[in-house]
């Protein structure tokens, strides 16, 4: 397997940022992190070995980023404003930085690119899809949160409201992106065991709001063995990687 290592100054951010790429060829997947996790978690965990057969044949290409929750959403001690300020340089450090970086490699700015991501990653590769959807064409979100409660509380301003997926879509009337939705594939999975009740209450009230958008999507709830943790993480993962349009 090719497995590339990139690093570069983010202007956005102002600090280093590094990434992994898995694959020659294929459907480019970015990768977001767990709650505060690092570029190479999805590698040591065990994902890109489930992964791998699909990369193997050119199919599927791994793009791994790293998070700055610590530094945004998930700071102890920073107001909110300062969070979403972080959050808002993180966006366009991925939209200004990986997305073009991901095109160079593709050799085309025409490929569609998919977002996937577990637990946070999950909150985190919704939004983006959601927020950009003529950047990304598929979503595989497991196990993730759509609202920031866990991190924020109740506090709600309009910052906050478009970083909140469960928030800003009910209103959304755009046909320009209700018909990009329509056309992408959106795979949204939770399980009903240990620690998932935060992500199964978020995923049964997106359901509710895709449905009533009539934005196809499929909607998968595991059952009450499933816990929020890596071993299930990559049983779902193969499986729905045999579903994955690459």
């Amino acid at each position: 397997m090719h497995i590339g290592y990139h690093t570069w100054w983010s202007r956005d951010l102002e600090q280093e940022m590094e990434l992994k790429v898995y694959g020659h060829a294929g459907k480019p997947l970015l990768v977001f992190p767990t709650q505060e996790g690092r570029f190479f978690e999805f590698e040591d965990f065990g994902m890109v070995t489930v992964a791998e057969p699909w990369i193997e044949d050119g199919r599927l290409r791994l793009i791994t980023v790293d998070s700055v929750d610590a530094q945004s959403w998930t700071h102890p001690s920073l107001s909110v404003p300062e969070r979403f300020q972080r959050y808002e340089a993180y966006m366009r450090y991925i939209q200004q930085d990986v997305v073009p970086f991901i095109h160079e490699t593709a050799g085309s700015t025409e490929t569609g690119i998919g977002v996937t991501g577990c637990s946070m990653g999950a909150y985190h590769a919704a939004n983006f899809f959601f927020r950009y959807p003529e950047t990304y064409d598929a979503l595989l979100a497991i196990s993730g949160v759509y609202r920031l409660k866990l991190f924020i509380g109740d506090y709600m301003d309009d910052q906050v409201y478009f970083h909140t997926p469960l928030a800003y879509l009910p209103a959304l009337t755009d046909p320009h992106y209700l018909e990009l939705y329509r056309r992408a594939q959106i795979i949204i999975s939770v399980g009903q065991g240990d620690w998932e009740d935060p992500m199964l209450e978020d995923t049964r009230a997106l359901k509710a709001i895709l449905d009533q958008l009539d934005v196809p999507s499929w909607i998968d709830i595991w059952g009450h063995d499933v816990n929020h943790d890596w071993p299930w993480w990559r049983k779902k993962m193969a499986y729905f990687l045999l579903h994955l349009k690459i």
